[in-house]
């Protein structure tokens, strides 16, 4: 042996500052259970957001047969009868349009009264205005307006952000709110939309991306892509606008490294193709939802936008049926991977870690009643 303590310790100097970046800038998954979708309402429609179970049971009704394995209908309809919105997403912003300053404020108004008037989703969360020039003071009215009424946790979408400046100011903001509404240092947390090329690619070449997550200080929450914001702004066509486009496959792709291992989660976008009209037309627009659902399971994107309530049993359907699909082999390769044995498959660390997240995932989402596995032994790989 040539290396001695000092040397050991000599090393460990040199890397100590790197070792706290590491550990500050990549914690890992964020522990707890992650919705698998979005809904955005617009605010002078919240008050319809209780009705969307009933409308998603009622298109299955009107357009049989069902659009997915008869195997997975008891557990769709019992989804959609007790918990057909996850995350719902109070929107201030495209889908609510440019209003007066009265007529925004009393949307907020008529919005909190809504909410606080019976069951909400596990999930909330208000998408104000974005901070460009145009918008800016309307957001920042409309955010401190809810806070002040509003009381449970929630979080705030940032639409349309183009660079790092923007969500530093939202990090100010943030603390400015804060102090003003006497919250505990913190409490404000942000998911940040990808809605714009330069959010992916900056002027100077680098992935912008990666830079808001660190101008977010730990207050974002996750990243959302912008299927028609985006495709758009890259100078796609209308007509060839979609979720599995080249352009949102690369965007999304830079994306995900990004994030991956600093515990700011993902969440795909929506297809503008609803399941509405003639049976024909539902059928052919669920069976394209499920399949874009499914492929952004398969991708790593376990989250997604929902425009309307008949896009909610292909959600949920494609969602089961990922999981259910790869229970029995992620059981088994997690059992022989702790059991030492190889089966064909010489797992690492890292794919135990992955296989465990799976089976959590699957869990959280109903999908899974039983894996074999505690939800402690499962978290214990996390």
């Amino acid at each position: 042996m040539r290396l001695s303590e000092d040397d050991y310790a000599a090393v460990d100097g040199r890397l100590a500052v790197h070792d706290a970046f590491l550990a500050e800038r990549y914690p890992g998954e964020r522990p707890g259970r992650q919705p698998v979708h979005t809904v955005y309402i617009p605010a002078d429609r919240i008050a319809g957001f209780r009705d969307w179970g009933g409308a998603a049971l009622a298109a299955l009704d009107d357009h049989p047969p069902l659009p997915f394995p008869a195997a997975l209908a008891d557990r769709v309809r019992a989804k959609l009868a007790t918990e057909p919105i996850e995350d719902l997403r109070i929107d201030f912003e495209d889908g609510y349009g440019v209003r007066d300053d009265d007529q925004e404020d009393a949307a907020v108004k008529a919005a909190v009264a809504v909410l606080s008037d019976g069951d909400r989703p596990p999930f909330l969360g208000i998408r104000i205005k974005s901070l460009e020039a145009a918008t800016r003071h309307r957001a920042l009215r409309t955010l401190d307006l809810f806070l002040s009424l509003y009381s449970e946790p929630f979080v705030v979408t940032l639409p349309k952000v183009s660079g790092p400046d923007q969500v530093a100011a939202m990090v100010s903001l943030c603390e400015r709110l804060e102090r003003g509404h006497g919250l505990s240092a913190g409490t404000l947390r942000f998911e940040i939309q990808i809605e714009l090329p330069s959010a992916v690619l900056g002027a100077d070449g680098t992935a912008t991306v990666a830079r808001l997550i660190t101008a977010a200080d730990g207050r974002c929450t996750s990243l959302h892509y912008g299927t028609y914001d985006y495709s758009a702004a890259a100078g796609v066509a209308a007509a060839y606008q979609a979720m599995d486009h080249p352009v949102a496959d690369y965007a999304k792709a830079v994306i995900q490294a990004a994030a991956a291992g600093t515990g700011v989660r993902l969440s795909d976008g929506s297809t503008n193709i609803l399941p509405v009209g003639t049976d024909v037309a539902v059928h052919d627009a669920w069976a394209l939802h499920h399949r874009l659902v499914r492929r952004s399971l398969e991708r790593g994107f376990y989250q997604g936008w929902d425009l309307h309530p008949a896009q909610l049993p292909t959600r949920f359907a494609a969602t089961y049926a990922f999981f259910a699909g790869g229970v029995d082999a992620a059981t088994l390769r997690l059992r022989r991977y702790l059991d030492r044995q190889s089966g064909g498959i010489l797992d690492e660390p890292a794919t135990a870690r992955a296989l465990a997240g799976f089976l959590l995932r699957g869990l959280d989402c109903g999908a899974l009643d039983d894996v074999g596995f505690t939800r402690d032994e499962l978290s214990a790989f996390r």
